[in-house]
């Protein structure tokens, strides 16, 4: 059992332009989109062309360059206060995943003690890059650490899209499902479909059939059963923001998944890189939880499903108490509870 394209990443630099796999369009379509705004930028995180906590922030981080590149060329106003209005405006254009605000401030002190706007430019497109690779080789890193949890013989099942596509290339929860495949630990994988928007269906699938990874898709309310009936070992799950507390937003449907886990013995394990832990928060209740359009709900695939005059509930996270996980994965190692004490180690760089 192998994987053979673990390479992929739906973010290319071109030195001056980004390019996007445009995630709305998969698996129908590869269209990618290419841009030297960061207007554009922003506008594909919002639309959710691009999509993931850490593709979100390594997008940011790059679309901050292309602003400084535009910048530097403009002679109106100040380059300084223009760059951090611009700074200001990618990191609002999703609220509840930590990675953005972290690549944005990244990107900003990288750059302070530049002297021209020629060394800003230059200063920021290589911290880009930097963050981009240094995605990559986490996922690694998180993939072999999460792997070693995985019993031989295993069935996972995971939830939303945590792949190449939702990073800079490999994956988070998928990353560790990759490592376990081909360490012959796992024998299957299910899916959830992940409505509204099908990152399970459309994404995750494609990704798991790229690979030769055996797997089904389920619906997101076959899970419980599919536990009940045995046929799930593990359930790995993704992060958009991890508390100090242990607490983790993450994917709507993540909730319902950890109960359902603990209900059936089963454990539940969250894979994120340290820039999704939020330190600065004590507990899950201070994450704001980004609601999006009801229309995502009510239509699918520009045709109406619900009757006229109905509205709907779209929140695009929810928040998992701490109780329910049973370890947090990241490259830097493993944490376990107490979380407060486990995860405040593993910031410092200790293993949990």
């Amino acid at each position: 059992m192998t994987s053979a394209h673990t390479d992929f990443s739906p973010i290319v630099w071109r030195g001056d332009s980004l390019s996007l796999l445009d995630q709305r369009k998969l698996p129908s379509e590869e269209v990618w989109i290419e841009t030297s705004d960061y207007r554009a930028v922003v506008e594909c995180i919002r639309n959710m062309s691009v999509r993931g906590a850490p593709a979100i922030g390594i997008a940011g981080a790059y679309g901050l360059a292309l602003a400084a590149m535009e910048l530097a060329q403009s002679c109106i106003g100040d380059f300084s206060d223009r760059l951090h209005a611009a700074a200001r405006e990618i990191g609002r254009a999703r609220p509840t995943g930590a990675n953005l605000a972290w690549a944005v401030e990244r990107m900003l002190s990288a750059s302070a003690s530049a002297q021209t706007t020629e060394e800003v430019v230059s200063d920021l497109a290589s911290e880009a890059a930097s963050i981009h690779r240094e995605d990559v080789e986490g996922n690694r890193r998180i993939g072999d650490n999460g792997a070693k949890l995985i019993p031989w013989g295993s069935r996972a099942l995971t939830h939303c899209n945590t792949g190449a596509l939702a990073t800079g290339g490999y994956g988070t929860a998928l990353g560790i499902i990759r490592a376990a495949w081909a360490q012959n630990r796992l024998e299957r994988v299910y899916a959830t479909e992940t409505r509204p928007l099908l990152q399970g269906a459309r994404l995750t699938a494609w990704e798991l059939l790229r690979d030769g990874i055996e797997a089904n898709l389920v619906a997101d309310s076959a899970a419980g059963a599919l536990m009940r009936r045995g046929e799930v070992n593990a359930v790995l799950v993704g992060a958009d923001r991890v508390a100090s507390n242990g607490d983790v937003a993450n994917k709507i449907g993540t909730y319902s998944l950890a109960a359902l886990a603990r209900d059936n013995g089963i454990p539940f394990y969250v894979a994120a890189p340290a820039s999704t832990f939020d330190m600065g928060i004590s507990s899950g209740d201070e994450i704001v939880i980004e609601e999006r359009d009801e229309s995502e709900i009510l239509s699918y695939g520009g045709n109406r499903i619900a009757p006229s005059g109905m509205s709907a509930f779209n929140p695009a996270f929810d928040v998992t108490p701490n109780r329910y996980v049973t370890a947090i994965v990241s490259e830097r190692g493993v944490a376990r509870p107490p979380y407060r004490r486990s995860l405040a180690a593993m910031m410092e760089g200790a293993n949990g």
